[in-house]
């Protein structure tokens, strides 16, 4: 029973409990272990694709380099988060399933539905238990959605490249760009420095790619979304510090 008698603020002895580091590590295991099945029938399947093993491999090195990027900024908000949630929820909730913005906001209305919140003296054992309740819940929204989602999408996709093949070619970039595009949008409004952060990083990319393609080096286009995060981290980082980006 991850639930204790009274109300306990001992929240490190229920978080780390070995239950929840073995069901942590078993999730973990299970992403390892797609990612290796995944990773063998691309290159299994590289020919019928018209890919080259060589062009299989330089599209992993790209994927693995661009997700060093977004995966700084969850790592930022995993260590903020580690005294209120503890380790095995962290690297679930968080680390591999999920958005953190989405998996703290479902903690935080579940935490105040029982008189509390996430920080405080009344944070106990059993607001926690509830909080990750209602984490988990969450995450397993978002898988399910997932697999019923999918196979409609698909059908979808189907019908439109039948109608017309070239507008399936346009669709998921938009889509993309759009996502984005609200994603960042919604950053403005926050403060001074979340603009500093955007435009910092958005000149950064852009410079990045540029070189790039004047230059013909491979290796920046990779790496242009890590630099374009790495800068406007540091951007925000003296601008908050130095009251550029007061609201």
């Amino acid at each position: 029973m991850l639930l204790t008698q009274g109300s306990s603020t001992d929240i490190g002895a229920v978080a780390n409990a070995p239950l929840l580091w073995v069901l942590a590590l078993a999730v973990m295991g299970v992403v390892a272990l797609q990612s290796i099945i995944y990773m063998g029938a691309v290159r299994k399947n590289a020919a019928a694709a018209d890919m080259s093993q060589a062009e299989v491999r330089k599209a992993f090195r790209a994927g693995g380099v661009a997700a060093i990027g977004p995966s700084l900024a969850v790592v930022l908000v995993a260590v903020a988060l580690l005294p209120l949630f503890g380790t095995p929820p962290i690297l679930v909730r968080i680390g591999l399933i999920g958005s953190a913005a989405t998996e703290v906001a479902s903690a935080e209305v579940a935490a105040r539905s029982m008189g509390s919140g996430l920080s405080g003296g009344e944070y106990d054992v059993d607001v926690f238990v509830v909080a990750l309740t209602a984490m988990s819940l969450s995450g397993a929204m978002w898988m399910l959605a997932t697999l019923i989602m999918t196979p409609l999408l698909k059908r979808g996709s189907a019908k439109l490249t039948e109608v017309n093949p070239a507008l399936m070619s346009i669709v998921p970039s938009a889509a993309l760009l759009a996502a984005f595009a609200a994603l960042t949008l919604t950053e403005f409004p926050k403060s001074g420095t979340h603009i500093i952060a955007v435009a910092a990083s958005a000149v950064t990319m852009g410079i990045c790619l540029a070189i790039a393609k004047a230059a013909d080096i491979n290796w920046l286009r990779e790496w242009a979304l890590g630099f374009a995060i790495l800068v406007g981290l540091f951007c925000a980082y003296f601008a908050h510090n130095s009251g550029l980006g007061a609201a």
